[in-house]
């Protein structure tokens, strides 16, 4: 683990800012500790030796009150700024990571712990307050201040620098060391915590199946052993962070020792004046003091770290690309492509499939191999076929959430791949088989197809949908829908879904097994409305169910997987 990825700098510009203000303020505060060092020094002499009194060194007491005045307004700026810049950085990563999981797409979700996911973006991103604002500024000012204080030092007493030299840079090692350990234990404690996490979320969504088998006790009792991992996982960590910050303490203390010792002989034989010896004695505990604080910080930011880092690793993540295939990353955060060119007006341009090819990791066939179809402007497409022969698939790749492994997706004759994914997905409504609904009002969940329209066209599009059960709701559009579309029927949510559909408006719908689920009335409710949403624009629709096959103009077929794989045999 490196003390400050630099990944974050890619990432997180305001630790860039962060990092040159606490050099900044780390040589301000290097030489403020070396000017109250030689007034401390001269203030002692001139007491006890000279019998000056309180007039006579009224300068160096002012001078004195002025440095240490400095140094308390320079560490409130310091921890103001780390403070600000943790924030800052806490939001750029949140909303990176939210960004690329969303460009990701749903096929790189669902293989993902939902759980891990939601504990990452949370709590694990909200413990980068404690790396940047008590980690990162220690770490500036240990490899600041140490230096500065170490030329004046060696300016003034060779053989306390010598003595410096050997034992300082034993801190860093050994920091180095307890560390690695620290750290492996760190990313074990992550593991388990993410894995209570996970527990937790699937007994709570999953918790009606559970009383209804009578198994709800034994999760409870998963959940508590997971529980208890965590809880010896933990002390586990403490007590490294403990013993390794005694270790520290241990070496400085003897180090400050060393030098005291040495001072004081050369003190006896006259060989060091009282000054120097005693300005030396003051800056030692200096020089090695941030490395001790160093060491309680990175203990106490050690999550942060972890957390930073794995979410560093899903932004720059490339799993979107095709096997063998490395992608590039736009400045616009699309990757796979490096795309930027605009999408052809879809109510005119034709979409054609080229021998496309797409693969899953760990599936032992294509989801489809060389397949070509060509979807002209405002045709209906019905594609029909047995579970698993990749009828939802073709809309993944329509919708570019997945990206071909072979082949070529070309619309108006230019590569989708070369297209800017925003202006494409502009030009697309989707209504799938399992629409999500979201905890907020009945108009919010529709307006996310169009998030400027106004109460009437949200109304207006209820009412394309046949989605007249809103009206009935205690407050009708602004009525708050559970999160998930608790609530609500199978059937009303998919005529809200329909209803978003319809205030996007958009020019190429994709329609996946909507009225699967529902029962006769509800389906034939939902078709209508569907033969409604359907007219004047291309759509290509997905289906077991033969009610919308007689509203397209062309159905396509694709084989079974059973067949394909005694094929492949």
């Amino acid at each position: 683990m490196k003390p400050v990825d630099p990944r974050l700098f890619r990432h997180a510009r305001a630790a860039r800012f962060f990092i040159a203000a606490s050099v900044v303020i780390g040589l301000a505060i290097a030489v403020l500790v070396v000017i109250q060092a030689v007034l401390i020094a001269r203030l002692l002499v001139g007491t006890f030796l000279d019998g000056k009194g309180v007039v006579a060194q009224r300068g160096e007491l002012v001078a004195l009150g002025a440095v240490l005045l400095a140094r308390v307004l320079l560490a409130w700026l310091a921890e103001l700024a780390a403070y600000q810049a943790a924030a800052r950085v806490r939001s750029q990563l949140r909303r990176s990571f939210l960004t690329k999981a969303t460009q990701l797409g749903p096929s790189w979700l669902a293989g993902q712990p939902t759980g891990e996911l939601t504990l990452l973006a949370t709590r694990g991103l909200d413990a980068v307050d404690g790396y940047f604002a008590r980690y990162l500024p220690q770490l500036v000012l240990a490899c600041v201040v140490p230096f500065v204080l170490g030329v004046k030092v060696l300016s003034d007493d060779v053989t306390s620098a010598v003595i410096v030299a050997c034992t300082l840079p034993l801190i860093p090692v050994f920091m180095v060391l307890i560390g690695l350990g620290t750290q492996a234990q760190m990313d074990r404690q992550w593991s388990t915590l993410a894995r209570l996490s996970h527990h937790f979320l699937d007994a709570v969504t999953g918790l009606p199946t559970l009383k209804m088998f009578r198994r709800e006790a034994a999760q409870v009792a998963t959940i508590r052993q997971v529980s208890d991992h965590l809880r010896r996982s933990t002390m586990r960590t403490l007590r490294v962070a403990f013993l390794s910050s005694m270790a520290l303490e241990m070496l400085a203390s003897l180090s400050v020792a060393l030098i005291a010792v040495s001072i004081g002989v050369r003190l006896v034989d006259g060989s060091l004046t009282l000054t120097v010896g005693l300005t030396v004695l003051l800056l030692a505990p200096e020089i090695y003091l941030p490395w001790r604080r160093v060491g309680a910080a990175y203990h106490a930011s050690v999550e942060g770290v972890t957390a930073v880092g794995r979410a560093l690793d899903v932004i720059e993540s490339t799993t979107t690309a095709p096997a063998g295939e490395t992608p590039t990353t736009t400045p616009g955060g699309d990757t796979a492509t490096g795309a930027t060119r605009a999408a052809p007006n879809l109510r005119r341009a034709a979409v054609t499939l080229d021998r496309v090819r797409v693969e899953y990791p760990g599936r032992p066939i294509a989801a489809f191999d060389d397949f070509s179809l060509t979807i002209e402007p405002g045709e209906t497409v019905a594609v029909v076929g047995p579970s698993g022969c990749g009828k939802s698939t073709l809309l993944a790749v329509l919708l570019r959430f997945v990206e071909p492994a072979g082949g070529r997706v070309l619309v108006d004759r230019h590569d989708l791949s070369e297209l800017d994914v925003d202006a494409w997905r502009r030009q697309l409504a989707w209504v799938p088989q399992r629409p999500r609904l979201f905890a907020a009002s009945v108009a919010d969940n529709i307006r996310l197809g169009a998030p400027a329209a106004s109460d009437e066209a949200v109304a207006a599009a209820a009412r394309a949908a046949a989605a007249d059960f809103v009206d009935a709701l205690p407050d009708g559009f602004d009525t708050r829908v559970g999160e998930g579309g608790v609530g609500l029927s199978v059937g009303q949510a998919q005529r809200l879904a329909i209803a978003r559909a319809f205030l996007r408006d958009a020019p190429l719908l994709l329609l996946d097994e909507p009225t699967t689920g529902l029962d006769a009335d509800t389906e034939r409710a939902v078709s209508d409305a569907l033969v409604d949403l359907m007219r004047g624009r291309t759509v290509v629709l997905t289906s077991h169910r033969p009610a919308l096959f007689t509203r397209a103009d062309r159905v396509v077929r694709l084989p079974d997987p059973i067949q394909r794989i005694e094929s492949v045999a």
